[in-house]
């Protein structure tokens, strides 16, 4: 049996109006949300470059013991992982280098890290550091520059 209209009688459901107003509360609350995701992200990144370089130091340290000296600017983060032949070359380099995977990190954006011995803000060790996510000196919030000195790690 077919069902017939009633003259007079409302369908159930929603009225264009309701539903537009249904998207853009929609849209309101998933832009709050990926304002607070986004930021999370931006925070998640500093805390990551920060352990890296934590990981980094510890290798340098290893580095400086075994050798007697950390390596120079010009050797640079790649005698972590393979034997400088610039002087002053390492005598008791260990074979495979100071790094697992055998290759330097990059920094959470994608950049390479900064080294620079001695430091100019730790003179008497050295300086590493991620120019953060503009990948340019100084910046504030997420750009801000992440390193090893007093400064950073008193954020932290």
């Amino acid at each position: 049996m077919e069902e017939t209209e009633i003259p007079g009688k409302c369908r159930a459901g929603f009225s264009l109006i309701e539903l537009m107003a249904a998207v853009i509360i929609m849209g309101m609350l998933a832009g709050i949300v990926g304002v607070a995701v986004f930021r999370q992200l931006d925070t998640a990144r500093v805390n990551a470059a920060r352990t890296q370089i934590k990981q980094l130091e510890s290798a340098l340290a290893f580095y400086q013991m075994e050798n007697g000296r950390f390596p120079t600017s010009d050797q640079g983060l790649d005698a972590l992982v393979h034997k400088p032949t610039v002087g002053p070359e390492p005598q008791n380099y260990r074979p495979g280098g100071y790094l697992e995977k055998d290759q330097l990190p990059l920094d959470p954006w994608g950049n390479a890290y900064q080294y620079r011995y001695p430091g100019q803000k730790n003179p008497h060790s050295f300086d590493l550091w991620s120019l953060g996510a503009d990948n340019a000196p100084g910046g504030n919030g997420t750009d801000h520059d992440v390193g090893n000195w007093r400064e950073d790690i008193e954020q932290r």
